[in-house]
């Protein structure tokens, strides 16, 4: 192996001797694989000087390593969560508001914080504490989709925004300072964008590195909206803050037993003690608490509109002039996927009107959409009727197509044997979908649930079924197994009789007033059948905590004397109980 020369930052080693071919020429007992390994994504090896390590062969590769802390301008938005509920669901600006994520407050409002809201209750005790409390389920897609129209926005003023969550974004802050003449203008330029965007309270932290950056941005006040942190002052600066401002739960909770409750505190242990009992993972965040960030700021690459549309001038008025029209739009919309190496899962297709009416839905598929399935796709959005030549109350002027879900096409290849439905069976239902309408075509998928009927869904062919019910999860008073064979869409009215002809009832307590000895699978209670075997009762209480929804059933297994096994239901409501049948096992 050729000699290496080690050219590193300032921060790697405590005794560097500088040079002047601009590196650091170090002693051979100052450096230790330990002290290597942390500080190696700042080292820079050269096989050119007479300093050689031969731990270096096995660590590092030839190339650029070097990482320089570079000046760095974090915009935070307080409360980013909120403000995208509220700009996506008209909400008032003063609504007391709280985001639900499993059964927790994720993030509430100013006017909720006021009345004792914060993040981490319950929901239970969050709406004791504020009454009117605004409760919505948190959507972090809503959080991506809303800020990502605050990122083009802050493109067109500077360029290189790397986006590190919704709500937080990195600049380097070397651009725009020059262009506007300072740090601070450059941070009252990006301030005053957002406030024309509607977006107030935004916070701007200007520091070396993204981490100070980011914790100025959170230290400003609403007097000081831009902090700056001169150079060379990180340290000082992240002195006195906490060490849960590291993020790591589990390093927070062993500093705090040790006594470091501070960043100084942690940034003043030795590095290579650091690096032996918390590994690379706790020594990047000794290095942070230091104000030593060399992590880059990696701008974001727009990604390539795929998007595409055609306008119809003057307006079509059918279905198969429309469809016709976009076939040549279809293929291209395939085509400009194929050249980026994707294929689309889900679309999104826009219909503009001429009468002004727009009309947009989303399309799945389970595998992966051809030039036709597109074409299908925006028939069956136009088919108010399901008629194939069906007329349009308004003509359309326009057509969209967006994809929604793309993937790598490396991940759709069809297996050497075939893989998922055989193509002939999809080609042949998929031309019967074609002519007879999107819900021409059913296919039965097994949901979760306690009754039968619960249990089956259909959904169009070619569509990718989205199940409300998980069939994983545990349903108390499911039907075991086996299941009936028929099971009737409706239940049937039935009557069940005891050995005198008494009706038979079931207490709250499941105790039966009588034996069932008979029972009548016709309305009309007459064709009495005699039981001959009988198994049950099986409660089925679901939504007990609702009174007016709530539903009380017993699940009874009977066999008359031809041998047919039924599944009665006895099922109890306000006005009394009655009998059905919900399935029949042939």
């Amino acid at each position: 192996m050729p000699p290496l020369r080690v050219t590193c930052a300032l921060s790697a080693f405590r005794s560097p001797v500088p040079s002047s071919t601009g590196g650091l020429h170090l002693p051979r007992k100052a450096i230790s694989r330990r002290l290597l390994l942390h500080n190696r994504p700042r080292l820079k090896v050269f096989p050119d000087t007479p300093l050689a390590i031969d731990t270096f062969e096995h660590m590092f590769e030839y190339g650029e390593m070097n990482l320089p802390i570079l000046r760095s301008m974090v915009l935070w938005i307080p409360d980013w969560p909120i403000i995208a509920a509220i700009r996506s669901g008209a909400l008032p600006s003063d609504a007391p508001l709280a985001l639900i994520d499993k059964g927790s407050v994720f993030a509430c409002s100013a006017a909720a914080r006021a009345e004792g809201v914060k993040r981490g209750l319950r929901v239970r005790e969050a709406q004791a504490r504020c009454t009117d409390l605004v409760v919505q389920p948190y959507e972090q897609q809503l959080d991506q989709r809303t800020f990502e129209t605050v990122v083009t926005a802050i493109e067109e003023l500077m360029t290189g925004v790397q986006v590190v969550r919704p709500g937080i974004c990195a600049i380097r802050s070397r651009g725009p300072a020059g262009y506007y003449g300072g740090e601070k203008p450059a941070g009252l330029a990006l301030i005053g964008l957002l406030d024309q965007l509607g977006i107030p309270g935004a916070r701007v932290g200007i520091a070396d590195g993204p981490f100070t950056a980011e914790q100025a941005a959170r230290t400003a006040t609403a007097g000081r909206r831009v902090r700056i942190v001169p150079e060379g002052e990180s340290a000082a600066f992240l002195a006195p803050l906490p060490v849960s401002l590291l993020e790591a739960p589990a390093l927070i909770t062993l500093l705090r037993r040790l006594g470091i409750t501070t960043l100084a505190d942690f940034a003043a242990l030795p590095a290579d003690d650091v690096l032996g009992r918390f590994g690379e993972g706790g020594a990047h965040l000794h290095a942070l608490s230091g104000g030593l960030d060399s992590r880059p700021i990696i701008a974001r690459v727009a990604p390539e509109e795929l998007d595409v549309s055609i306008g119809f001038e003057p307006p079509l008025d059918r279905v198969d002039q429309v469809t016709f029209g976009v076939r040549a739009l279809a293929d291209d919309f395939i085509q400009a996927l194929v050249r980026e190496r994707l294929v689309c899962t889900a679309i999104r297709i826009e219909l503009d009107t001429e009468s002004g009416d727009y009309s947009e839905r989303s399309w799945l598929h389970p595998r992966s959409f051809t030039a036709a399935d597109v074409v299908d796709r925006v028939r069956w959005q136009l088919q108010g009727s399901g008629e194939v030549d069906a007329g349009l109350r308004s003509g359309v002027s326009a057509v969209r197509i967006v994809p929604e879900a793309v993937d790598a096409i490396g991940n759709h290849e069809v297996g050497l044997f075939g893989a998922g439905t055989d193509e002939r069976v999809h080609s042949g239902l998929s031309r019967v979908q074609s002519m007879l309408g999107h819900g021409g075509v059913l296919t039965a998928v097994l949901s979760g649930g306690r009754t039968l009927a619960d249990r089956q869904v259909t959904v169009p062919w070619g569509d990718r079924p989205l199940l409300t019910r998980a069939p994983a999860q545990p349903w108390p008073g499911q039907l075991p197994q086996p299941a009936p064979s028929t099971v009737f869409p409706a239940p049937h009215p039935v009557h069940v009789f005891g050995p005198a002809g008494e009706s038979v009832e079931v207490s709250d307590r499941g105790v039966l007033s009588a034996a069932p000895a008979q029972f009548s699978p016709a309305a009309s209670g007459r064709d009495l059948r005699r039981i001959t075997a009988w198994a049950g009762p099986w409660p089925v209480v679901e939504r007990w905590w609702d009174a007016d929804n709530t539903t009380k059933a017993n699940r009874f297994q009977v066999v008359d004397a031809a041998g047919t096994a039924w599944l009665l239901v006895q099922e109890t409501t306000g006005s009394g109980s009655s009998w059905s049948a919900e399935a029949r096992y042939d």
